[in-house]
């Protein structure tokens, strides 16, 4: 099924977990994909091995996400090498595991950096590409950008923002022809959490959650890649999140206890 055939594809974040599944997923679709995360010799791995399994060419950008130099750097590189973009997948991203009491603000601001700053600049320079081509600007979010979570101060914050923008520039460009999607993926499996930071801003190393439960990132990016080709306005990817999302309109008090009743039987819980 080749229903991105010859589409130039950015996925930020593109090292592992989602990310590394929609370049997976995208280029065996026909997609040519650009791969944008820190770890350079990752991304020419698995730029080689997208190669040599479907045929298609990746162009791989060594990219720290919450650096303006490093976004515009990205979007020049692409454009570069393929004279066009067709979508732009803002996947990269970090999370927070520790109380707002605790924790340094700097934790907070690297998350927004990364998070929210990191969406807004691949989104600016992209823009006036996704335009010309009316393409697909797509960000990953999660139920976290709905309501906040206990002890994801950080994160709920940066989804949020991330909600917000991309609803004005939906509105913005009701008329140009640009597609914007919110995808939420519920609790996936990958490295989020182990990569999570902690009070003083250092990886916990470890999952808080039974990750044989989550859905996996190979899931995750074939309901993006459809969500693309029908141009979605947003994604819930879960049940349990269309409820959440849903009861969090109507009660969201009761919501409130349903969260933290869940929050406090994850390992070694910070709230109980």
């Amino acid at each position: 099924m080749k229903s991105f055939q010859d589409k130039i594809v950015i996925i930020t974040g593109a090292s592992s977990g989602i990310g590394r599944a929609c370049a997976i997923e995208f280029a065996s679709r026909g997609a040519h994909v650009v791969l944008a995360a820190r770890q350079s010799s990752v991304l020419l791995e698995l730029g080689t091995q997208l190669q040599q399994d479907f045929g298609i060419q990746t162009l791989a950008v060594t990219c720290d996400v919450s650096k303006e130099d490093d976004c515009r750097e990205l979007i020049v590189s692409c454009l570069k090498r393929f004279g066009k973009i067709d979508i732009l997948i803002n996947n990269a991203g970090i999370s927070m595991r520790a109380l707002f009491l605790e924790l340094d603000l700097s934790v907070l601001k690297t998350l927004m950096d990364v998070n929210f700053w990191g969406t807004v600049y691949c989104s600016k320079f992209a823009l006036d590409s996704l335009l010309q081509t009316k393409g697909s600007l797509v960000s990953i979010s999660s139920i976290a950008g709905y309501r906040g979570l206990p002890g994801r101060t950080g994160y709920s914050a940066s989804k949020f923002a991330i909600h917000g923008f991309m609803e004005s520039l939906r509105v913005e460009n009701l008329k140009t022809g640009l597609h914007v999607m919110l995808a939420c993926p519920g609790f996936t499996a990958s490295n989020i959490r182990n990569t999570a930071l902690d009070i003083s801003g250092q990886q916990h190393g470890e999952t808080s959650m039974d990750e044989a439960k989550m859905m996996t990132a190979e899931e995750v990016a074939y309901r993006i890649a459809q969500g693309v080709l029908n141009r979605k306005r947003s994604l819930v990817m879960t049940n349990q999140g269309k409820l959440a999302v849903l009861m969090n309109k109507i009660v969201p008090a009761w919501v409130d206890k349903k969260v933290y009743a869940l929050f406090a039987k994850e390992k070694n819980p910070l709230i109980k």
